[in-house]
C-alpha cells in the first residue's frame, strides 16, 4: 500500500454526487497518509472516466498540483446520464532518510457520479393537487395521493429506477409500503417564487415486476403554505398543496416505462388532521386507511379525484444542498411529575427534532388522545412557554385499534428539551423512559472540527455552539428553532460563517440559501437589498431599509465560505449580487459614509441595551455602519482580485482607501482612541484594520484591555462586537485578558449559561436570570447560535489552526496557550485531509505540541516561545512534534487592575 493515499472523491459540493445538477461537475479529492513520506506535494495525476456504455474508460493525464474542485476533463454530462472516476496522483517527498522521492497513490476506487434532470423538457410529469380547494385562511390538512399501476416486462429485469419528486409543501413519498428516502421536511425551504429543489432517489430495490405496484405520497403545508412569522401569514408562497413526481424505470433489454404525477391519482384527507410548523400536529389514527400504499385491490371509492395544475414557475433545481434528516436518537434523562402533578420528561439536551412514541395498548379506550407538549426550559417547575410567543408546539395522537406501535409526527418539528405528556393511560399517568424518545433533525451535514481542552465548562460551551448550530441548519440557517419565527436571518449567519464553516461542511448548505439571497435581491423592486431575513416572507420590512452587518452577508458569507473552500466559482456565483449591494444597496452620504438618517440595529442584544430595546446597544450604530462599510469595500476588492476583475478591484479599492480616512477623521483620535469608548468600537477597529501606525493599534488594544478590567472581565458586546472581541485582544497581544473573558462565570459571560444547565447557546445573554426565571423581553431564545461566534477565536487561538491560504492549501499553526487551560486539541478535516494541533504545558512548564498537516499541503509553525523567530518553522505534510520552554504571561492578567477575586471552581 502506497505512503500517500486518495482517501475520498467528491463533486462539487455535492453530498453523495447522485443526483447532481453540473453537467461539468468539478472533482476534488483528499489525501491520508502513514506519515513514511513528509512534504509530499502532487505534481500530477491520472483521471480516468467511465461513461455508460463504453467499455474502455477515458483516460486524462494533467501536470497539476490541485487537487480540490478541478475542471471536469469529459464532455459534459447529459440529463439522468451516469459516470465513474478513478484517479492516481504522482508527486515528490522526503522519505525517512531526508532523501527526495518520487511518490505515487495507489489508483483509488471508482466515486460515481449521476445527473439529475437538466432541462425543463425532461419533465413529463404534471404538478398534480386535491380537485377541491381548501380554506386559505386556515391550516391545511395533509393529503394522501395514490396510484396503483403495473409495469410487466416478460423476462425482463429492472436495470435501474430513479424517482424525481418535489411539491408545493413537504412530502413524503412510498412505494409498495417502503418509504423512499430518509429526507425529513422534503424539498426544504427555498424561496419558492424562484427555485424549487427536487430529489432523486434510487428506487430499483422498490418495486416488483411481477404484478402491481402502488405508489403513495403524502403533502402537508409545510413552509409553503402553512403559518410564518409573528404577523400570522399564511399561504407565502401559495394556497394549494400538491405534488410533481416522475418515476422513470429501465429494464435490462432496453425498454422503459414512466409513471407521472397526473389528474388520473386520486386523494383522500390524511389521518393527521392537521399539521403545522410552530403548532405541531394532530394524529387520528382512527381515521388511518390500513395497505392504502401496499394493496393493490385498495378500495378507493371513497378516494376524490385530482387534477393538473400550472407547472411550478420557479425553477426546478437539483438538490445539491444536503436534506433534513433524523441524525440522532435521545432517551429521557428523567421522567417526573411538575409541581402541578403533569408528566414532565427531561431529555437533558436542548435539541431540534420530534419525538418517537410507542404508543399504549388503547384497550377500552379507543378514542383517547394523548397530548405532548414541547419547551426548552422550565420556569417554577413547569414548562416555560413564554418564549414561544403564538407559537404552539403540542402534537397529539387519538388511539384506536387502527394505531401503529410505533408513532412519530410526519411534518412538523420543534426545539425542546422538556415534553409534558398529557392523558398517559396508566395509573400515574407517567409514561416510561423506553417508551418515549427525542429523534434529533438537522440538515444532514458532514462534521469536520473538533475542540477540547482541558477546561470543562470550555469543552461544554463549545458543545453548547455544536448544538446551537446543528439545531438551526435546519435547510436554512434559522435564528431559533421554537417559537413562531425560525427564519433565515442574515446577520445571524454573516457573524457565525467562520464558526460554521469549521465545524461542519456547509458549502452546498449555504451556497445554496445564498442563491436565494441573490435571486430576492436582484429582482427589480429590491434595489440591490435583500431581505434581512431570507426567504423573505415580510411584504415590508422591519425595521424600514438597508442594514450594515445584516445585508452584509451578500459580500462576506460568499469570502468567508471562499476562505474555507478555496471555491472561486461560488465567489463568480454570488459576484452580481455582492455588486449590487455595495453599487446600489447601501445608502451613502455626501462624505462616502452610511447615510445618518438609516435606523441600524447596530451591536444588537448588547447586554446594556434595556429587554424591550435590544437594540439600544452602547456603541453609536452608525460608527458600526461605516467601520463595517469599510470591511465590505474591501473585501469585494480582494473578490475582484481573485475574478481577474481588475478594474472592478482598483475600484472598490480607492473606495475602501477613501472610506477608511473618512472614518478615521471621523471616529478616531490621534492617539488610537475612538468616538463612543466602548469594546465593540476598539474590537472592530483593530480587527477591520482601521487604524494606522503601531503606536495608535497598542493604544487602542490597551483601552480595549482595560475596558474589560472595567467590567470585571464580563461581555459588553452583542452580536457585531462578540464574535471580534478575542480576536482584538489576541491581535493586540492580550492574549491573557481574552482567556479571563472566556472563563469569567458571572453574568454576562459564555460561561453563565453554563452555570444555569444550558446545553446550547441563547440568544441573550441573560435569557435566564440567576433566579431561575426567563427574561422578561419578548425576544427571548435558547438556542441561538450568535454569540457563540467566540469559537472561532478558540480554533484559531488557543487550538491554533486557521488557513493562510484560502482553502487550507497552506496553514497557519499557531496555538497561544492562556489562562488555566493546561491543553487543547484541535481537528479539522480541511478539503486535503485533516489538519490537526495538539499541545499540553508539562509538569517542567514546557510547552509540547504535536502537528499532522495533509498531504499536498503545507504550513507555518509558530511556537509560544520568545527565543523563537516569530516568522515561523516552513513544514511540508507528515505528523511533527515541537517543544520549548513556555514562559507564561501573569494569570491573572495584571492584577493590579483586578476588580474581582477570578474564579473557575464550580
Amino acid at each position: 500500500m502506497a505512503a500517500v493515499q486518495l482517501e475520498s472523491i467528491s463533486f462539487e459540493h455535492h453530498p453523495t454526487g447522485f443526483g447532481i445538477g453540473h453537467r461539468k461537475p468539478r472533482i476534488s479529492w483528499r489525501f491520508s497518509s502513514d506519515n513514511t513520506i513528509k512534504s509530499w506535494k502532487q505534481e500530477s495525476y491520472t483521471i480516468q472516466v467511465g461513461r455508460q456504455n463504453n467499455q474502455d474508460p477515458e483516460v486524462y493525464n494533467v501536470q497539476s498540483k490541485d487537487s480540490v474542485l478541478v475542471p471536469w476533463p469529459s464532455k459534459a454530462l447529459e440529463s439522468r446520464e451516469s459516470a465513474w472516476v478513478k484517479i492516481q496522483a504522482y508527486g515528490k517527498g522526503i522519505d525517512a532518510s531526508g532523501n527526495s522521492v518520487s511518490h505515487s497513490t495507489d489508483l483509488s476506487k471508482a466515486a460515481t457520479v449521476e445527473a439529475a434532470l437538466f432541462e425543463k423538457g425532461d419533465w413529463t410529469a404534471r404538478m398534480t393537487a386535491a380537485a377541491t380547494k381548501a380554506d386559505a385562511k386556515a391550516p391545511k390538512r395533509p393529503i394522501l395521493f395514490r396510484k396503483a399501476f403495473s409495469m410487466a416486462q416478460t423476462g425482463s429485469q429492472i436495470g435501474k429506477a430513479r424517482l424525481y419528486i418535489t411539491a408545493h409543501g413537504v412530502y413524503k413519498a412510498y412505494l409498495n409500503g417502503t418509504r423512499i428516502g430518509s429526507d425529513e421536511m422534503a424539498p426544504g425551504w427555498t424561496s419558492y417564487n424562484h427555485r424549487l429543489l427536487y430529489q432523486s432517489f434510487d428506487v430499483t430495490e422498490a418495486l416488483r415486476t411481477d404484478g402491481s405496484n402502488i405508489m403513495g405520497v403524502e403533502v402537508a403545508e409545510g413552509w409553503f403554505a402553512g403559518r410564518l412569522g409573528w404577523e400570522h401569514r399564511r399561504c407565502c408562497y401559495g394556497e394549494r398543496l400538491a405534488f410533481l413526481a416522475q418515476l422513470e424505470v429501465l429494464f435490462d433489454n432496453g425498454s422503459t416505462f414512466t409513471l407521472c404525477s397526473d389528474g388520473t391519482w386520486k386523494c383522500s384527507p390524511s389521518p393527521i388532521t392537521r399539521s403545522e410548523i410552530y403548532d405541531g400536529e394532530d394524529y387520528d389514527s382512527r381515521q388511518e386507511q390500513v395497505c392504502w400504499m401496499t394493496d393493490a385491490g385498495f378500495n378507493e371509492d371513497d378516494w376524490k379525484p385530482t387534477e393538473e395544475i400550472e407547472f411550478p414557475s420557479a425553477l426546478l433545481i437539483p438538490a445539491d444542498s444536503p436534506s433534513v434528516r433524523v441524525l440522532e436518537e435521545i432517551k429521557p434523562v428523567k421522567i417526573f411529575k411538575s409541581r402541578s402533578g403533569k408528566a414532565l420528561v427531561d431529555f437533558g439536551q436542548n435539541l431540534v427534532g420530534k419525538l418517537q412514541i410507542r404508543l399504549p395498548n388503547p384497550g377500552a379506550k379507543p378514542g383517547h388522545m394523548l397530548t405532548f407538549s414541547h419547551a426548552e426550559v422550565l420556569e417554577q417547575d413547569e414548562l416555560g412557554i413564554r418564549p414561544l410567543r403564538d407559537a404552539k408546539p403540542v402534537d397529539s395522537v387519538i388511539l384506536s385499534k387502527s394505531q401503529p406501535e410505533i408513532w412519530s409526527p410526519k411534518f412538523t418539528f420543534h426545539g425542546f428539551r422538556y415534553v409534558q405528556v398529557d392523558g398517559w393511560p396508566t395509573e400515574d399517568s407517567m409514561p416510561s423512559i423506553s417508551d418515549i424518545t427525542a429523534l434529533v433533525m438537522h440538515s444532514d451535514m458532514g462534521r469536520t472540527g473538533w475542540f477540547s481542552c482541558s477546561e470543562p465548562m470550555v469543552n461544554q460551551l463549545h458543545e453548547n455552539v455544536i448544538w446551537s448550530l446543528k439545531g438551526n441548519f435546519f435547510s436554512i440557517p434559522t435564528d431559533c428553532p421554537q417559537r413562531d419565527e425560525r427564519l433565515g436571518w442574515t446577520g445571524d449567519i454573516q457573524v457565525f460563517t467562520p464558526s460554521a464553516s469549521f465545524l461542519y461542511n456547509v458549502n452546498s448548505f449555504l451556497g445554496s440559501w445564498l442563491d436565494d439571497v441573490s435571486d430576492e435581491q436582484l429582482e427589480e423592486k429590491a434595489n440591490g437589498v435583500p431581505g434581512l431575513v431570507v426567504p423573505n416572507i415580510f411584504d415590508k420590512p422591519n425595521p424600514p431599509g438597508p442594514q450594515c452587518v445584516w445585508h452584509d452577508v451578500t459580500v462576506l458569507t460568499p469570502w468567508d465560505l471562499y476562505t474555507s473552500s478555496g471555491d472561486a466559482g461560488l465567489l463568480r456565483r454570488q459576484y452580481p449580487s455582492m455588486k449590487a449591494w455595495v453599487n446600489r444597496g447601501i445608502p451613502r452620504g455626501e462624505n462616502g459614509l452610511w447615510d445618518q438618517n438609516i435606523w441600524q440595529y447596530g451591536d444588537w442584544l448588547d447586554p446594556s441595551a434595556p429587554p424591550d430595546q435590544p437594540g439600544k446597544g452602547s456603541t453609536d450604530s452608525h460608527l458600526i455602519a461605516d467601520a463595517y462599510l469599510v470591511h465590505v469595500l474591501e473585501t469585494i476588492s480582494k473578490v475582484c482580485s481573485v475574478l481577474g476583475e481588475a478594474e472592478d478591484a482598483n475600484r472598490y479599492s480607492e473606495d475602501a482607501r477613501r472610506t477608511r480616512k473618512m472614518f478615521q477623521d471621523e471616529y478616531t483620535t490621534s492617539s488610537g482612541l475612538i468616538v463612543g469608548d466602548t469594546a465593540t468600537a476598539y474590537s472592530l477597529a483593530i480587527v477591520f484594520g482601521l487604524l494606522d501606525g503601531e503606536q495608535r493599534i497598542k493604544k487602542a488594544g490597551n483601552r480595549l484591555s482595560h475596558l474589560a478590567y472595567a467590567t470585571d472581565y464580563r461581555i459588553s458586546t452583542g452580536f457585531v462586537g462578540t464574535p471580534l472581541i478575542t480576536h482584538a485582544l489576541s491581535a493586540s497581544r492580550n492574549h491573557q485578558v481574552a482567556y479571563r473573558m472566556l472563563l469569567e462565570k458571572s453574568c454576562p459571560s459564555w460561561l453563565y449559561p453554563i452555570t444555569m444547565g444550558a446545553t446550547t447557546v441563547w440568544e441573550r445573554w441573560d435569557s435566564m436570570l440567576p433566579d431561575g426565571s426567563i427574561n422578561p423581553g419578548s425576544m427571548t431564545s435558547f438556542n441561538h447560535y450568535a454569540l457563540g461566534s467566540v469559537v472561532n477565536w478558540m480554533h484559531k487561538t488557543v487550538g491554533g489552526i486557521s488557513p493562510l491560504d484560502p482553502g487550507w492549501k497552506r496553514i497557519l499553526v499557531q496555538p497561544v496557550p492562556g489562562g488555566t487551560l493546561k491543553n487543547a486539541e484541535v481537528k479539522y478535516e480541511s478539503p486535503y485531509g485533516q489538519v490537526a494541533a495538539a499541545w499540553k504545558i508539562d509538569a517542567d512548564g514546557n510547552f509540547n505540541l504535536s502537528v499532522t498537516i495533509p498531504p499536498n499541503c503545507s504550513a507555518v509553525v509558530v511556537l509560544p516561545s520568545k527565543q523563537q523567530n516569530h516568522s515561523g518553522e516552513n513544514i511540508g505534510s507528515g505528523v511533527y512534534s515541537f517543544s520549548c520552554p513556555y514562559e507564561p504571561e501573569d494569570w491573572p492578567p495584571k492584577p493590579e487592575f483586578e476588580r474581582s477575586t477570578f474564579r473557575l471552581e464550580g
